[in-house]
């Protein structure tokens, strides 16, 4: 067997530039006819490699700056009305903000790593010299099969990325999804988990969610109905809810639920047995229950002392001169 002198020139390709630049370098022959394997493409791959990580340290650094704040919450996925700074309970919401920034931020930087690693691999694989076009093709119908199958998961887990980025509940809110109302314990990308005033956990499919009511977003609204007789003088029943109305939330322990003062609306109903009347306070969000059940045993108490009648004043002993006596 007549083996090659190292010292031989190799027979390059013109477009291998690595072949007579390496046998310039080493006067192998053999190196330089392997030059582009052992050499142009480990470089490029390691190139590849390079531009991949740094470019996912650069996405995860700009993800990191706009879903963290100093002491403030994240500025990208606030509410316009955050922005503007005329929330009412923004301290109240900057934790929540910041855990539903923090969420979506994994998220994002999760599927920023698996898209760059993924064209790193497919250039990878064409340095290597393997045909992409096969590959890919398979691919695209395992991917087109595997949605199919699985349609209803990418429904939910397309509806729990749009519920987190429009900020439509958080962990702690009362919210009614139509199937189940209570309050939130968990918000993920599939589920949403309730519990119920008896204390049921509802597990609410995101994609099976068609309609969200928010009771805790923002501020709430108490509002308390004082139902009297007819034989009451409503203006009187007026005046005093009114006046204790004002007078209980403008001290503790209401005045820290309290938003703005109360408005005595009136007459809201008037039916053969009674006559409804209607205040309603704005307050903090989910403090609504707590603060109609204070005002209605001041209203109560007031309107016992000020002898308004109530519409079914059952049990009430019969004055003396009804009561029929037998001798």
């Amino acid at each position: 067997m007549n083996l090659p002198l190292l010292s031989q020139p190799p027979t390059c390709d013109p477009t291998e530039r690595w072949c007579q630049a390496v046998f310039d370098w080493t006067q192998n022959a053999w190196l330089a006819s392997y030059a582009d394997l052992l050499i142009a493409k480990p470089l490029q791959i390691v190139l590849v490699l390079l531009i991949a990580f740094t470019a996912r340290w650069l996405l995860h650094r700009t993800i990191n700056r706009l879903t963290r704040g100093n002491d403030k919450p994240p500025k990208l996925l606030l509410p316009l009305r955050e922005r503007r700074g005329d929330s009412l309970t923004y301290e109240l919401l900057s934790e929540r903000r910041r855990q539903r920034a923090k969420t979506i931020g994994s998220v994002l930087k999760s599927l920023t790593s698996f898209l760059i690693f993924g064209l790193a691999v497919i250039y990878v694989l064409q340095v290597l010299g393997v045909q992409i076009a096969p590959v890919l093709a398979s691919a695209g119908v395992l991917g087109v099969a595997v949605a199919f199958g699985a349609q209803n998961l990418v429904r939910d887990f397309l509806s729990g990325m749009f519920m987190m980025v429009e900020d439509q509940y958080g962990v702690g809110d009362f919210v009614d999804l139509g199937e189940a109302s209570g309050s939130v314990e968990a918000v993920g990308l599939r589920v949403t988990t309730l519990r119920d005033i008896n204390g049921t956990v509802w597990y609410v499919r995101n994609g099976e969610i068609l309609r969200v009511g928010n009771s805790s977003q923002g501020f709430a609204v108490a509002v308390v109905d004082f139902p009297i007789s007819h034989n009451s003088d409503v203006q009187k029943a007026i005046e005093v809810a009114g006046k204790v109305a004002a007078e209980a939330t403008s001290k503790e322990p209401l005045s820290a639920d309290v938003l703005e003062p109360p408005e005595m609306l009136g007459v809201d109903q008037i039916t053969s047995d009674t006559v409804t009347l209607r205040l309603t306070v704005k307050v903090r969000p989910g403090r609504q229950w707590a603060v109609q059940r204070r005002l209605r045993v001041e209203v109560k108490r007031a309107y016992d002392d000020s002898a308004i009648e109530p519409p079914y004043p059952h049990g009430r002993p019969l004055p003396p001169d009804t009561v029929s006596t037998t001798s």
